[in-house]
């Protein structure tokens, strides 16, 4: 396999089936909304280490939930019924990548969501291109999650909560969102037993880029989903 090094002032990537085994692309350039967009448009997303250049990944398999399909396990459902937090979107974006950046993760040291990552989502953000479901209660965040809207494709970036089951309310009300949305997809990028549970699978890369391809057919539902 070939290491590819982008360039700094073309925002072009390689195929991403030339990653690595590991789904590692390429290293370089920069998280500027052009170079963000077509990156997620072909399949790869950025994720590095604080110090390390900026690296592109594009996983095969790729962990993929069909909105459709959806599941809510026995546990989840009366927690779902009686819930009382008031689920928003886009209502604090800021405040939600930020309480992503410092939840400790298993298995982690510090935070892969850097300073110059948070400046790039929320210029995302601004452009209607990312967002956040947020939960409150009353007027305290206690849980969320925020990604990126192309096509009918929405791209999951991170998730915290500060209370039991806050993120996967978070994640259900986006999931049934985007379901009633006519959202084909939701890339869940790595295998993880929290999105397995939801009904998350490995998709073969193939496959995946086949499934994005059609997604993007459509128009993208740009601007703040505030509101929704």
């Amino acid at each position: 396999m070939t290491f590819y090094r982008l360039h700094d002032s073309y925002p072009g990537f390689p195929d991403p089936r030339d990653a690595e085994p590991n789904g590692l692309l390429a290293m370089g350039g920069d998280l500027s909304p052009e170079r963000l967009l077509i990156a997620y448009s072909m399949g790869i997303f950025p994720w590095y280490n604080p110090g390390d250049p900026i690296l592109w990944h594009s996983p095969d398999p790729r962990m993929v939930l069909l909105p459709e399909e959806l599941h809510i396990s026995r546990s989840l459902r009366p927690v779902l019924a009686r819930c009382r937090w008031d689920v928003r979107y886009d209502h604090d974006f800021a405040q939600v990548i930020r309480r992503c950046a410092q939840t400790p993760r298993r298995g982690q040291e510090g935070t892969w969501i850097t300073p110059e990552m948070i400046k790039a989502y929320e210029r995302l953000h601004e452009l209607g291109f990312a967002h956040s479901v947020e939960v409150w209660d009353d007027d305290r965040l206690i849980g969320g999650m925020y990604g990126v809207a192309l096509g009918r494709a929405f791209f999951g970036e991170s998730m915290f909560y500060e209370e039991p089951n806050a993120s996967k309310v978070a994640l259900v009300h986006l999931v049934r969102r985007l379901d009633a949305q006519g959202y084909e997809l939701l890339d869940c990028q790595q295998q993880t037993e929290h999105t397995a549970r939801f009904g998350a699978f490995p998709m073969e890369r193939d496959e995946f880029l086949d499934a994005l391809t059609e997604a993007l057919c459509h128009e993208t539902e740009r601007g703040s989903w505030a509101g929704s």
